[in-house]
């Protein structure tokens, strides 16, 4: 693998520039979009809530009682709180003007539909490679991410790798995941001659990926490092439906918008009902 530094970052005051990157390879890292005080708010606010009570936004159901990430679970969803300090957070930074103009530059006004957040403490396990519109599936365009480094990234604790212009392909079912490297189960692999790129990213950098877009990390190997993370997922505005999970929609104003469904088998057949991601 190598690193994507030098290849896909691109700065936010060319939109045009990122909006070729990205029908290009499906993916763009804009640095320094977040200032050092507010990477320092997110992650204080987000290791006190953790501390505190992890249930409270924690998917806790996803790994045994001895894994560290049971510990440190992702949070899902915590822009639905405004009643914590992780939540009053997540709402603002997920209508920033600074991330959601570039999300506008790249695929159309678009509305907020997720926010997470990753701890991934040292020893943790990675995530097999995976394509967001899979959990998503907004129609008949796909979602964007907004990845947004809370800590220094890179391979050795695990930072996100991409596979640039796997946004071409379609969303397909997965198959089983190496337990051993995953906490989570489905595998996309790259399609045929495309390689997936490390991220090195500093805090306060994002990057900006399509929902098709094969993406994923190997496990945390080192020994002091987390490797936190805050992330939003959009769908353009004129998206006619999306999975129930993530409605109510937010608008750039901050208003509730609900659209229709997502309904039908999905990407695994008829049966499937997708999956919180």
């Amino acid at each position: 693998m190598t690193t994507i530094q030098n290849e896909l970052v691109l700065s936010a005051d060319d939109p045009a520039a990122l909006r070729g990157r990205y029908d290009r390879d499906g993916v763009v890292q804009v640095n320094s979009v977040l200032s050092p005080a507010e990477i320092d708010e997110i992650r204080d606010a987000f290791m006190q809530q953790v501390a505190s009570d992890r249930e409270a936004l924690g998917a806790i159901q996803e790994v045994a009682d001895d894994d560290i990430l049971s510990r440190y679970p992702r949070f899902m969803q915590p822009h639905r709180r405004p009643d914590l300090p992780v939540g009053k957070i997540s709402r603002r930074l997920m209508t920033d003007p600074r991330i959601l103009d570039i999300v506008t530059a790249l695929v159309g006004p678009a509305y907020g539909a997720q926010s997470m957040f990753y701890f991934k403490p040292p020893s943790a396990r990675g995530q097999a490679m995976h394509q967001d519109n899979y959990f998503l599936r907004a129609h008949p365009e796909t979602c964007i991410a907004a990845w947004i480094a809370v800590d220094r990234c890179d391979a050795a604790n695990g930072g996100l790798s991409v596979v640039p212009g796997s946004h071409a392909m379609e969303v397909v079912c997965p198959e089983t995941a190496d337990a051993e490297q995953s906490f989570t189960t489905g595998l996309v692999r790259p399609p045929e001659g495309m390689t997936a790129v490390q991220t090195d990213m500093q805090p306060g950098d994002v990057l900006f990926f399509h929902g098709s877009a094969v993406h994923g990390s190997l496990p945390n190997t080192t020994t002091d490092r987390f490797r936190r993370s805050l992330i939003f997922h959009y769908v353009p505005q004129d998206s006619r439906e999306v999975s129930r999970f993530y409605m109510p929609l937010i608008a750039h104003d901050g208003t509730e918008v609900s659209i229709d469904e997502a309904t039908g088998g999905g990407p695994c057949g008829d049966g499937w009902e997708g999956a919180m991601h």
